[in-house]
């Protein structure tokens, strides 16, 4: 919601000036428009619901350039979740698996979350216990790296986990 300024900011009878260039107080709303003027710059409403609403006295399009900037660094400090997959057979060897296990520990590191799933084709159905046992030991050997997120849990045909990156001291 867009803020209000100088004659948009209607029906009120004093509002609390704050800023750099004013001394901070509650002043008529007449006296804060006319001290905005004298000093050719904005009245902008901030705070609308506090009580009396809080403006401040500065040059707009600034404020506006102000805010934007400071939307856009919160934007860059966000993380950002970036989810890796693991794919396994119900039939997966020592190798393959220890290899792939070697992969997710790269990822969790990296702050990474990992899916790891195993995707039964054709008749290999029958072996869901298998895809269980094998994501319960990749679960358990990621312990000191991982938290569980979500269980296994067959969906169609794959079996899937989901591990996310524990903390680092």
């Amino acid at each position: 919601m867009p803020n209000r300024i100088n004659d948009a900011i209607r029906g009120l009878k004093e509002v609390r000036l704050v800023g750099d260039n004013v001394e901070q107080g509650v002043y008529p709303f007449n006296e804060a428009m006319r001290i905005a003027d004298e000093l050719e710059l904005d009245l902008v409403e901030i705070s609308p619901k506090a009580d009396p609403p809080v403006c401040r006295i500065v040059d707009y399009q600034k404020f506006l350039y102000q805010q934007k900037k400071r939307e856009k660094e919160q934007k860059a400090k966000a993380s950002k979740i970036i989810v890796k997959e693991i794919r396994f057979g119900p039939q997966t060897d020592e190798h393959d698996y220890n290899f792939k296990l070697k992969h997710a520990v790269g990822f969790l590191k990296e702050g990474c979350k990992v899916k790891a799933y195993v995707f039964f084709k054709g008749r290999s159905i029958l072996f869901k216990d298998q895809g269980e046992l094998l994501l319960a030991r990749f679960a358990n050997d990621l312990e000191e790296y991982a938290k569980v997120d979500q269980l296994p849990q067959l969906e169609g045909k794959r079996m899937i986990i989901v591990l996310s990156p524990k903390k680092q001291k």
